[in-house]
């Protein structure tokens, strides 16, 4: 008779990189951090948003971290008609998305110029730029007033157009060419074999290829604009002129709002450029992803 020996099988080594993760205590440490930080970002806003939807005398009795007891409209019904909200809302609008564009557009030129044209002396226009982009706004004031004043353009939205279009460019100018001057010259010659002059390599190849950086300026060229509150208040004392963040400003200032209104105020005025951020989000991660992998 052949004896059979009973066949042992062989416990799998457990995965040694994950049992150390999960022992790692840094790994819920860092968690935990950026759980408070979250927390701290994200509760002010929480607490405006419960804020706006409170009465008055519900906001007396139970303070601004209670849960609303009814949902209370007028607050907002009430701010949205004192300020005609709606116009500035507009107004808003169509001046960031104006700057966005001609911005992106401004720096798409200046940087195709300085980093793929390699103008004569382009440090010199990198250093201007870069310092033209961290001057104050309080040093521009006076010079930006007196010519809007000589040019007729002052209390319109064209002069914060004209204003901000430039000094976002600046900028995107800065970026870009950084980007561009290590843009593949494989391309160029393609095109350049194929006829394409420079205007036509501009507009077919280069912007197509940092699209995803293009993308990335826009998004934040709008934010920022939309943002604005020291030059538009300067620029801009008309009521029908006034942009979102100078209509809360000058309100809080001139009149007395309760808290509730106060809440009512901030959360509409915050949630359009939210709104943006979130339907951009992926247009966002995309552009910044590629220019990780770049």
């Amino acid at each position: 008779m052949t004896a059979v020996l009973p066949s042992v099988t062989k416990a799998p080594a457990p995965d040694a990189p994950k049992a150390a993760r999960r022992r790692d205590p840094v790994r819920w440490i860092v968690l935990g951090g950026l759980l408070v930080l979250l927390l701290l970002l994200v509760g002010p806003l929480l607490v405006i948003a419960v804020n706006a939807f409170k009465s008055p005398a519900d906001y007396a009795a139970n303070g601004p971290l209670s849960v609303p007891v009814s949902l209370y409209w007028d607050g907002i019904v009430n701010f949205w008609n004192r300020v005609d909200f709606g116009q500035k809302l507009w107004n808003s609008f169509v001046t960031s998305l104006t700057v966005a564009v001609l911005g992106v557009v401004l720096s798409i030129l200046n940087a195709y110029a300085l980093g793929i044209g390699r103008v004569r002396g382009r440090v010199w226009f990198l250093v201007f730029f870069l310092v033209a982009n961290l001057l104050p706004q309080e040093v521009l004031v006076y010079p930006l007033y007196y010519i809007s004043k000589e040019a007729g353009l002052y209390d319109s939205l064209i002069a914060i157009i004209i204003i901000f279009t430039v000094i976002q460019s600046a900028f995107g100018t800065y970026l870009l060419t950084s980007v561009y001057s290590e843009f593949p010259r494989e391309l160029l010659d393609a095109a350049a074999v194929d006829g394409a002059g420079k205007w036509r390599t501009l507009w077919r190849v280069v912007v197509p290829v940092s699209g995803p950086t293009l993308a990335v300026l826009f998004t934040f060229f709008f934010i920022w604009t939309w943002n604005e509150f020291f030059l538009p208040l300067i620029f801009l004392v008309s009521n029908d002129n006034q942009t979102v963040p100078v209509a809360l400003g000058v309100l809080q200032g001139d009149r007395m709002m309760d808290a509730t209104t106060t809440s009512a105020s901030a959360l509409i005025g915050i949630v359009p450029a939210m709104l943006f951020f979130l339907i951009f989000q992926r247009t966002l991660t995309r552009g910044i992803a590629a220019g990780a992998i770049k």
